[in-house]
């Protein structure tokens, strides 16, 4: 098996701003593997050192350590889940570099046995449409004037925006959706913008909206904060940064519908990891959005797909499927983003039976390219 490492840099149409970074590229790790056989995969991670503390350099030393080995064990699922059981703690510290190489090994094993990923994992095939949030960043006025307006064009009534802090700058976005009237959903994510929980729930009484949800407004794993924040404002807090192992769920104080799993596949660790949480969340009575780093290109996009047809009932909402709406250029054909309405429809951007993910990589766009395994 020859396993190769790279990344897939290409810049954004517009640039990304929220309270932990600003982003106008990709800034991505992508494994590629392939068999004896000839089977090909291609997988996706998005270290954030915010998130995770990951930076790519540090993905690249992870990977170049772990390959060999998992590369070994990845002849079968049950091989694949052995290694990660024996790897656990390193995994733990590098769980977007390890996405990378368990979706390429997954895409790859699949495609040798000539069906689906959904099939490999005894799943039934993707079907159906799925709905997705546009998210806004914490944009100037008038760039936020014109996402919002493209939105709304499209029959989205499902938003998540990025928080300031800045009272007059939240009050004049909120003012905008507030226009529209009660058919418009609004969450709001603060990236873990304030260390007190009052000073919080004061700035978000005074922006005076009704929000569907309250993404990590004070520093990660705050866990009695955001209890706090979510009686005082009647809404349910998203973990994001706070969510990132299963064994963190169980822990959780208050009733369960106080919270929401923000699960990213990078952020998770992978696909087999995200669906384990998944499960957990569910069966504690846990919401759970299916989430998306900015900047994922159309694998990443897939590999949630799956995730999100398994949280069934619990799914709350999904983000992410920007593809070239957000992005110059995707890594990958066909590229998945939502249209009208936000809706994805699988029977018209995948064949389901198609082997792997289902997606054919251009290769040349591909750079800072290193063997692992080869």
């Amino acid at each position: 098996m020859r396993v190769e490492l790279a990344t897939f840099p290409t810049y954004f149409k517009v640039t990304v701003r929220h309270a932990s970074a600003v982003r106008a590229a990709t800034e991505n790790i992508i494994v590629r593997v392939q068999t004896a056989s000839g089977a090909v995969g291609t997988g996706e991670g998005c270290p954030r050192q915010y998130v995770t503390g990951e930076t790519v350099e540090s993905a690249r030393t992870f990977l170049r350590g772990a390959a060999p080995g998992a590369a070994v064990a990845a002849g079968t699922v049950d091989g694949l889940r052995s290694w990660m059981t024996d790897h656990r703690q390193s995994i733990d510290a590098n769980p977007a570099a390890f996405c990378a190489l368990e979706l390429a090994l997954l895409d790859a094993l699949a495609g040798e046995q000539r069906v689906s990923v959904e099939r490999l994992l005894g799943f039934p095939d993707l079907s159906g449409t799925f709905c997705y949030t546009a998210v806004i960043g914490d944009s100037g006025r008038w760039v936020f004037a014109l996402l919002l307006q493209r939105y709304l064009f499209r029959g989205v009534h499902d938003f998540k925006l990025k928080l300031s802090g800045d009272l007059d700058r939240d009050r004049r976005k909120l003012a905008r959706l507030r226009r529209r009237g009660p058919t418009v959903r609004v969450r709001v994510d603060a990236n873990n913008l304030w260390s007190d929980a009052e000073k919080c729930i004061e700035h978000l009484r005074r922006l005076d909206y009704r929000f569907t949800a309250i993404e990590e407004p004070l520093t990660a794993n705050d866990l009695d904060g955001f209890a706090r924040i979510a009686a005082a404002m009647d809404a349910p807090i998203v973990l994001d940064e706070s969510g990132l192992r299963g064994e963190q769920l169980a822990r959780l104080p208050g009733p369960a519908d106080r919270w929401i799993l923000n699960c990213r596949v990078s952020k998770m660790g992978g696909l087999l990891r995200s669906l384990a949480i998944v499960e957990e969340a569910r069966a504690l009575g846990i919401g759970v959005i299916v989430g998306a780093h900015v900047g994922e290109t159309s694998i990443l996009t897939r590999a949630a797909l799956t995730v999100a047809a398994r949280a069934g009932d619990a799914l709350v909402a999904q983000e992410g499927a920007f593809g070239t709406s957000l992005l110059r250029r995707d890594l990958v054909s066909p590229v998945l983003m939502f249209g009208r309405k936000a809706e994805l429809e699988i029977a018209t951007m995948l064949d389901p039976a198609t082997p792997g993910l289902g997606l054919l990589a251009d290769e040349s766009a591909l750079t800072d390219r290193e063997v692992l395994v080869g």
